[in-house]
């Protein structure tokens, strides 16, 4: 479920807490979170004496700059970390890998659907790879405008929505944002991407930014199982006009909101205000 602005929010919370401790030990309870190395043991070699210098993120990944590697982790459904004392009470069934900092504090990643993922790579090497070699510009980036988007969508057949989730060409956008950002562009969600004008493109753009960026400044959207860190909630879920309003008197005309699945992802918008074309 995390979408940039709550990677943002754990990426800032993280970082008062792990930056400028050495990793002192590793353990890894779930193999199959590990993609590269291949090796659970040549990570473990490879990141033990490293010291944690910052802690940056790209799209919804979390990247752990190291000495000599970066750690790219990706939270995908359930994914969370704590900090915690060494030794201290936990949920082990749930922690998937363990960093020992400084021999006194752990960081405990843990993931009830066991979907995330970790890569390791060399300092050189890590922007060409995946998972990160075919992700596109943040939402903030100037080099994200109208002629950008019109050269990278205007043949897809596809609903906007679908659009929106793929991350080669604006990354961080998942389903509840999408669903925001297409109420506020008064876009229909199943408009067929190819059937955009330059407005809808601006519109997109300027409200993607504004939608965003109020998540990050709310400490994300807390729906489920998402918190930043134990005992807070992402603030945003209180502002949002359409995502999980089913049934609801729309924000702006009172008609009811309206949810659809495209491509299988629940999908609200107002049928009054969001018009196909």
């Amino acid at each position: 479920m995390p979408e940039l602005p709550e990677v943002e929010t754990v990426r800032r919370i993280l970082t008062k807490y792990v930056v400028g401790k050495t990793i002192t030990d590793c353990q890894i309870f779930w193999n199959k979170i590990i993609k590269a190395p291949a090796d659970s043991k040549t990570f473990i070699k490879e990141i033990v004496g490293q010291k944690i210098n910052q802690i940056d993120r790209m799209g919804k990944n979390l990247l752990f700059i190291l000495d000599d590697y970066v750690l790219i982790s990706h939270l995908r459904m359930e994914g969370k970390y704590f900090f915690t004392k060494k030794d201290e009470l936990g949920e082990w069934q749930h922690i998937m890998v363990l960093f020992e900092l400084d021999h006194q504090f752990q960081l405990r990643y843990h993931d009830t659907r066991k979907f995330g993922t970790m890569h390791l790579y060399q300092k050189d090497e890590y922007l060409q790879q995946p998972p990160l070699n075919k992700l596109g510009y943040e939402p903030f980036d100037e080099r994200i405008t109208v002629a950008y988007l019109q050269n990278a969508w205007q043949n897809k057949s596809q609903p906007i929505k679908t659009t929106l989730l793929e991350q080669n060409v604006i990354v961080g956008i998942g389903n509840i944002y999408a669903n925001e950002i297409l109420f506020a562009a008064k876009i229909h969600p199943g408009e067929r991407t190819k059937n955009l004008t330059e407005e809808d493109y601006q519109n997109i753009i300027d409200n993607t930014k504004l939608v965003i960026q109020k998540a990050i400044d709310e400490g994300g959207t807390t729906i489920a199982t998402y918190h930043p860190e134990p005992g807070m909630d992402g603030k945003f879920s209180q502002q949002l006009k359409v995502h999980g309003r089913n049934n609801i008197e729309c924000v702006k005309c009172q008609n009811k909101v309206d949810k659809i699945f495209i491509n299988g992802r629940g999908t609200y918008y107002c049928s009054h205000c969001q018009k196909l074309k």
